[in-house]
Parts: structure tokens; C-alpha cells; sequence
């Protein structure tokens, strides 16, 4: 019942998803016994190193430069900026640090070789160091591998057909190509999705075929509960139901019995009786810190407590997958080619993003 495939069908996915709620549960328990330790939980911490004035659209997101959400923009942290964070996200019990930059893909030049610097000072700092930069080429993905990079997060976000009715300004093959540029490497893949944005358990499944189908499949799967930010186009959708929550943490843990399945975004909506649901279901990695680029999340004291309540150890460093070497700027082989990749833009329009839009055009104008 726990071996890896590579060939689920969304039916299948759909039956486990809607099994009674016990019967769900125990099966997701017993598998995750089997590749798991229970008791043991990684924690990452989640620092935005740059913030705001994103190109994209997608529907759920408050960095979005044409919405008027109240985030205000922050150029590129420094690397001193980014290792004082490390070490406080260290002494917290964090294993690893995943740095976001809200970019539509990475661009050769002085930034991304800032980045890179990044990565090499949180790797010397023996912790996990994870990126999520947007779309990436080949070559690039070599040179953060090289840095010393030890995962590269890009979310699938839902399944094919919905992420349509979310983001207009990329497609789902730009995902599904980056990953596989990270594949060429040796860092691991950290690939998940959002629920609660208006789809349909079919969705939700047909993310986790998606997934499933990848080879090998993410060493880790975050899987958000929507935030609904105000000024966003999905502002007005419902909390999610912690038992959705519940049931979809179990599905991902029979679907992919070996990945780490990741609490994340919409951890402030839960009680520590969900969380500890989802810690049964499969659950055994979580973001900690009081923020998650822009949105509230649960105060790392807070998540301690929680941790000594239930009995969970936090997840030392390189337990999976050993520390990875880094290998100094002047001694790359992999060298800037200063690529302008042609990621693509579909054409069509979504119509409560382009609300969003001109709302957004229209308190500027009036301020």
C-alpha cells in the first residue's frame, strides 16, 4: 500500500480523498509509520528577501504589483540581513531556512549573484538553505546547486485545469519545466499547492496526480490553506475547513508516501487539535515564525509548546539527504549567460483578477 507510483488517476486519488473520515485517517497513519518517524517534525522558517512589486497575477497573492493590497515593497535584504535571520531562525529550532524573492523567474546579474551568496552563508551556517525565485533555467539551477542550495520550492499551486481560473500571466508547463531543470541537479524538490481558492475536490486531486506523476516525486509538499488577503481577487473566499485540511494532508501522505508533507500557509486558522490531526494524517514538517512573506503564522514559542504538548521532536539538519558542498564564486563552472528565457504568457484574461486591477488603478488615482 506504500509503495512509490507513478500512475495514480484521479478517480483513485478521489475515492481515498472521500473515504470515512476514520478509515482515511488510519490508512494515512499507518503509512506514514512505515516511512516516518511519527514523532519527528522539520521546521523551516520562511523569510521574504525581497518583497512586493510582483509582475505576476495570481489570484491569492498580496505581492501582486497590480493589486492595492497594503504590502509594501521591499528592495533585495543584504546577506548580512539574510544571516542574522539564519541564526535566529536557528536558535528558534529551525533546521532550514527557505528564502523567497517575489520575481516572476530568476535574472542573470547582481542580484541573483546576491542570492547565491546567500546561499552559501546560510549553507556554512550548517542549516538547509531552500529558494523560491520563480521559473529557472538549467544553468541556473546549477549555480545555486554549486552555492550549496539544498531545495528549490516552486508550487504547482492546484491542478491544470484550475490553475487557469487563478494566474493568467504563466503557464502550468513553466512549473512543471523549472522542476525539471532543478532535476538536473542535486537539489531536492519542494512542490505542493493551495486549497481553499474556490476548487473542486477533483482539483485537488488532480494536483496530487500531477505531483505523483514527477520522477522522483518532491522530497517535500507544502499544502497551503488560502489566506484571503483584502485586494486580492480571492478576498472573499471562505475559510478552510479544518477537516479539508485534514483530508488532504492524508491523501498526500497515501499518494506520496515518502515526501514530507509541509503545514504552511493558514496555520493561524487551526487549533492545536487540527494541527495535531494533520500530525497523525501524515503531516511532519511546518513553516515556523510569525510570518510567512506577507501573511500572520503561529509565534515559533508557540509551536514549541505545541511540539512538547504532542510529544515531537524538531527534525535535525541533513537527515535526508546529506549537507551538500559549496563551492566558492571564483571556483564555479557554472558561469552567468545572461539568458533571457522565453517563459510563456497565455492570452487569456481571468475576470476577477482584471477587477482586482482596475480597483487597484482606481485608489491610485484617487490618492
Amino acid at each position: 500500500m506504500s509503495e512509490i507510483r507513478h500512475n495514480w488517476t484521479k478517480e483513485e486519488i478521489l475515492e481515498i480523498y472521500n473515504k470515512p473520515m476514520m478509515e482515511l485517517l488510519y490508512d494515512a497513519a499507518t503509512i506514514h509509520r512505515k516511512q516516518h518517524d511519527p514523532n519527528v517534525v522539520q521546521v523551516s522558517t520562511l523569510l521574504s528577501i525581497k518583497t512586493g512589486g510582483c509582475s505576476e497575477d495570481c489570484g491569492y497573492c498580496p505581492q501582486a504589483a497590480r493589486y492595492h493590497t497594503g504590502v509594501e515593497g521591499n528592495d533585495l535584504m543584504t546577506v548580512n540581513q539574510v544571516k542574522a535571520q539564519a541564526l535566529r531562525a536557528r536558535e528558534s529550532g529551525s533546521s532550514r531556512v527557505c528564502m523567497g524573492a517575489a520575481w516572476r523567474n530568476v535574472k542573470d546579474g547582481p542580484e541573483f549573484d546576491q542570492v547565491l551568496d546567500m546561499v552559501r552563508t546560510i549553507n556554512k551556517l550548517d542549516m538547509e538553505v531552500c529558494c523560491t525565485l520563480g521559473m529557472v533555467t538549467e544553468n541556473q539551477a546549477q549555480r545555486l546547486a554549486e552555492a550549496g542550495l539544498y531545495a528549490y520550492n516552486h508550487n504547482l499551486d492546484s491542478s491544470e485545469e484550475y490553475y487557469k481560473e487563478v494566474i493568467s500571466t504563466r503557464g502550468y508547463q513553466d512549473r512543471l519545466d523549472t522542476i525539471d531543470n532543478v532535476r538536473k541537479t542535486n537539489v531536492t524538490v519542494c512542490s505542493g499547492g493551495i486549497i481553499g481558492m474556490g476548487e473542486s475536490a477533483e482539483d485537488r486531486a488532480g494536483m496530487l496526480v500531477a505531483l505523483s506523476t514527477l520522477n522522483p516525486q518532491p522530497e517535500s509538499t507544502p499544502i497551503n490553506a488560502l489566506v484571503a488577503v483584502e485586494g486580492t481577487p480571492l478576498e472573499d473566499e471562505k475559510p478552510v475547513e479544518i477537516w479539508d485540511m485534514i483530508r488532504m494532508v492524508a491523501t498526500t501522505r497515501i499518494v506520496l508516501p515518502e515526501t514530507q508533507v509541509r503545514l504552511s500557509a493558514g496555520r493561524t486558522q487551526m487549533s492545536r487539535e487540527g494541527q495535531a490531526m494533520c500530525f497523525f494524517a501524515g503531516a511532519n514538517s511546518i513553516f515556523a515564525g510569525d510570518k510567512l512573506l506577507t501573511t500572520p503564522n503561529p509565534d515559533v514559542n508557540e509551536d514549541m509548546k505545541m511540539f512538547k504538548l504532542l510529544g515531537l521532536t524538531p527534525q535535525k539538519p541533513f537527515t535526508k539527504k546529506v549537507q551538500p558542498q559549496t563551492v566558492e564564486a571564483k571556483d564555479s563552472q557554472y558561469e552567468s549567460l545572461g539568458e533571457k528565457p522565453r517563459w510563456t504568457r497565455p492570452e487569456h484574461t481571468i475576470e476577477r483578477n482584471e477587477v482586482k486591477k482596475q480597483e487597484a488603478k482606481e485608489v491610485k488615482i484617487s490618492s
